[in-house]
């Protein structure tokens, strides 16, 4: 019978052959290659038991216009069984902008909460026991001062440090790939991403001290081999970087985390997921020197692809967020974002939020994904593609290497042009009808029905601004300024920052106040821009 196409490839243009057998993978070695899960190359899984000892945590990404209205949607969440918070903030805040400055005009609350002084982040854990939950924050820029804020705020709830547990994303490596809401150049970056480290692994032992994130690297449009080998490479430069300070690796590993993004190619991400453990699991032994199990697993959070949404049909999108999660979890996460319905359009509403959330708890509950651990080991075709890729992968770290370590790389602009070829190439397979996108380029309605969507007024901005001119009102000027002397002396005479950040914090001292002083002593990174 004809076959529909000369070629079948997956999203990243893998080549995918019509049938798999024994001879496709005559090279594994199960013990070697696969093993048991909970065992070294940790492939099948970290966990021996994996589901059926705990289910993932279902993290929801949320966090809109005041911090009055994001406590409110988090006790919502928490009260459906949603089981760790996620915290999105705002493009002024992920900038390190003040809401009552002219630059956060129009942005304020808009694609997440807004937080610029401890006030803020007072307001949005009010009623949460932070010694009960654990919290993800996304902030990447001034994710050092954002941590010093969730810290103080556990604080004033009478929570020791010690009992803290969650994870800031903290990947300035990514940023300057892709995400570019960075702050400093690359090498001071790298240094306060260190000094988060060490502080975290003597003050913080519970904390995640870096989410090493490929979510925004294929995002950007990378190809799945390229989020893998990028995200790994940036997690090589951290682990280098703190040896050198002269940390010990099985001092601050175990406390390491990734992030991933779960596309449509449903075996494609699964057979990404289980090359990235095992990748991990061999960097760290064999470069690094290390057989702690606890160093050598990889654990990552995943998100659904955002990318992959559509305008277009909308309510298609629960269907893609359902085999995205569906890959994520056989693929082994330990915690899972599944994506609203109405996300592309706007900040998900309370109904839409719902639904992602019920998503991830009918797989849990009803699909019986759950009963086995990595049901798909052993599949020729599984086993294969997670060679194919871990192969590329290698390929692009040896590159990578070749260049002097990630931020060389970072630095001649190698990942960026990477992956502007992939997403070029992608889209041009998209406009020839190549790749088909349900409701874009095939499948099409002349209309799409009516939808209602999430929207922030202004009113976020004003009512931030009167919040920061009463904090401002009412704090002590004289111990403000002190304290960023403190800050600034740190940063200038190689002092980990993190105390004196903290020490801010107290005194109510603004985001862009301490942003401000470290970007005086740092310098600021401005895009040079590829074509």
């Amino acid at each position: 019978m004809k076959e529909r196409s000369k070629n079948f490839t997956t999203i990243s243009s893998v080549p995918i052959e019509r049938l798999y057998t024994p001879g496709d993978i005559s090279e594994v070695d199960y013990a070697r290659d696969l093993n048991d899960p909970g065992h070294f190359p940790y492939t099948r899984g970290i966990h021996p038991t994996m589901y059926r000892g705990r289910l993932w945590t279902m993290r929801q990404f949320s966090g809109f216009g005041t911090p009055e209205e994001t406590n409110k949607r988090y006790k919502f969440l928490l009260e459906h069984g949603q089981t760790g918070l996620s915290v999105a903030f705002d493009f002024p805040t992920l900038m390190g902008i003040d809401a009552d400055q002219e630059k956060a005009a129009g942005e304020v609350g808009k694609c997440g909460v807004n937080v610029s002084t401890l006030s803020d982040m007072e307001t949005i854990f009010a009623g949460i026991p932070l010694d009960q939950v654990t919290t993800s924050m996304t902030i990447n820029g001034p994710a050092s001062v954002l941590l010093a804020m969730y810290l103080v705020v556990a604080e004033k709830q009478g929570v020791s440090w010690d009992k803290v547990g969650g994870t800031v994303q903290n990947d300035l490596l990514k940023e300057f790939i892709a995400q570019n809401s960075y702050a400093f150049p690359p090498d001071p970056s790298m240094r306060v991403v260190v000094d988060m480290i060490e502080f975290c692994t003597k003050e913080v032992p519970k904390w995640n001290t870096v989410s090493i994130s490929g979510y925004h690297i294929r995002e950007a449009g990378s190809t799945a081999a390229q989020e893998l080998a990028f995200t790994l490479a940036d997690g090589i430069a951290y682990v280098q970087a703190c040896i050198e300070r002269g940390m010990k690796v099985d001092d601050f590993a175990p406390r390491l985390s990734f992030f991933f993004d779960a596309h449509n190619d449903f075996f494609e991400e699964i057979a990404k997921f289980r090359a990235a453990r095992r990748m991990w699991a061999r960097i760290m032994k064999e470069r690094f020197h290390t057989d702690n199990e606890r160093s050598l697993a990889l654990r990552f959070h995943t998100q659904t692809a955002g990318c992959s949404l559509t305008a277009q049909q909308p309510y298609n999108n629960v269907v893609r967020t359902t085999v995205q999660a569906l890959s994520a979890i056989l693929g082994g996460t330990q915690s899972l974002h599944t994506n609203a319905w109405d996300e592309t359009l706007a900040l998900p509403t309370e109904q839409a939020a719902m639904t992602a959330l019920r998503t991830q708890q009918i797989l849990a509950t009803e699909s019986g994904v759950t009963n086995t651990v990595d049901p798909l080991a052993g599949s020729y075709f599984v086993e294969a593609l997670t060679n194919a890729i871990e192969k590329e992968a290698y390929d692009y770290i040896q590159k990578i290497d070749d260049m002097g370590g990630m931020v060389q790389a970072v630095k001649l602009n190698y990942p960026q042009q990477e992956i502007a070829d992939a997403s070029y190439r992608y889209q041009r397979q998209v406009d020839t009808r190549e790749k088909i996108v349900v409701g874009v380029n095939d499948f099409k309605l002349s209309k799409d029905p009516p939808m209602e969507t999430l929207k922030i007024s202004e009113g976020a901005r004003v009512e931030q601004s009167k919040r920061i001119a009463a904090v401002k009102k009412k704090r002590d000027a004289g111990q403000v300024a002190k304290t960023l002397v403190a800050l600034k002396d740190a940063a200038e005479n190689n002092k980990n920052i993190m105390y004196p950040l903290c020490d801010c914090v107290r005194a109510y001292a603004t985001l862009n106040e301490m942003m401000e002083t470290l970007k005086g002593v740092f310098g600021e990174y401005h895009d040079p821009g590829i074509f």
